[in-house]
């Protein structure tokens, strides 16, 4: 009986290499490199699993090029824009996220950015590695306290909520707006206040954002999102690039519109828009969210499960919804 075959389009960590190897025949591309939609389309044909990424277009067109015996395609990631489900659940392919287990470190992620950008640490890191010279005085460099400000948290999900409990740790307060209100038991954990997002954008002390990226999300941050916020307030964003009018802000920032941001993500990855590159006022970092051991690893061997169990004939982990 010939076993299946599995293509995995980057390289992802071994101990779920070992759980596809005993799933079927492994096929990754060496050197690790992105593929190209047309050379991707070409590995996959006769593929019965396909193991993708965020920057792989997961649609009816990579199912095709796959063929008809394609019964899963799990992605090492927990947003799926790249992915058209509809089409891959009218092709009966099966397809599958890690959510959870990147909660934690991409919080983790975002209260680093927030911790940056307000107290300048970026910035500092430039003046001293290019060697500029400097002295202590009570008004070098000052920055801005995050006690008792208002954290505006945009999609209250699980790494909204991770990302909630953090700043009640330094002193925040709480206010959220998202399609649907919490569950009251967890406003009551974060003593969180319900807003509209209008109210959001005017009120909050830092904007985090943790929405998917949809088309009513797309650029929900745009020219005049950002002119509603404070002069005093800073924007934060680990959720995907586009939500984000990347020219806009790095406008509205140049033109001390807000106080600052902190970037994970970027509209046209990986590329960043050059104006962000020349403020000091924002902080960088090149999709780092989930960028843990642990957690990349986590992530990985839960696609490799997901993977497996549908081969075998059984129910994935965590499936996604046509």
């Amino acid at each position: 009986m010939t076993r299946p075959r599995i293509v995995v389009t980057r390289k992802i960590p071994e101990a779920a290499m070992e759980i596809l190897r005993e799933a079927g025949e492994v096929w990754a591309p060496e050197p690790d490199r992105a593929l190209p939609a047309d050379e991707l389309h070409r590995v996959a044909a006769g593929a019965d699993a396909i193991v993708a990424t965020l920057q792989d277009r997961v649609d009816g067109a990579l199912a095709d090029a796959a063929g008809p015996q394609l019964k899963v395609i799990s992605t090492v990631a927990v947003g799926y824009d790249n992915a058209d489900v509809p089409a891959l659940a009218d092709r009966g392919v099966v397809f599958t996220n890690t959510p959870g287990v990147l909660t934690d470190a991409t919080a983790d992620l975002a209260f680093g950015l927030l911790l940056a950008v307000t107290r300048r640490l970026g910035e500092g890191e430039r003046l001293l590695r290019s060697r500029t010279p400097w002295s202590f005085h009570l008004g070098f460099m000052l920055g801005s306290g995050l006690q008792g400000k208002t954290l505006g948290i945009v999609g209250l999900g699980q790494i909204g909520q991770a990302m909630a409990r953090r700043a009640l740790a330094f002193g925040m307060e709480i206010a959220y707006s998202g399609r649907r209100r919490a569950p009251e038991e967890i406003e009551s954990e974060l003593r969180a206040r319900y807003l509209d997002r209008d109210e959001l954008l005017r009120t909050a002390d830092v904007v985090s954002l943790h929405c998917p990226l949809t088309p009513e999300t797309r650029h929900l941050i745009d020219a005049g999102a950002l002119s509603a916020m404070k002069r005093s307030a800073y924007l934060i964003n680990t959720t995907r690039g586009p939500v984000v009018d990347e020219a806009a802000l790095a406008e509205a920032l140049a033109n001390g519109e807000i106080a600052g941001a902190g970037l994970d993500v970027f509209e046209h990855e990986p590329d960043v828009h050059p104006g962000l590159l020349e403020l000091d006022n924002v902080a960088l970092a090149p999709h780092l969210g989930s960028a843990t051991v642990e957690t990349r690893t986590a992530m990985a061997v839960l696609a490799a499960r997901n993977t497996a169990a549908v081969l075998s004939g059984g129910e994935p982990l965590t499936p996604v919804k046509g």
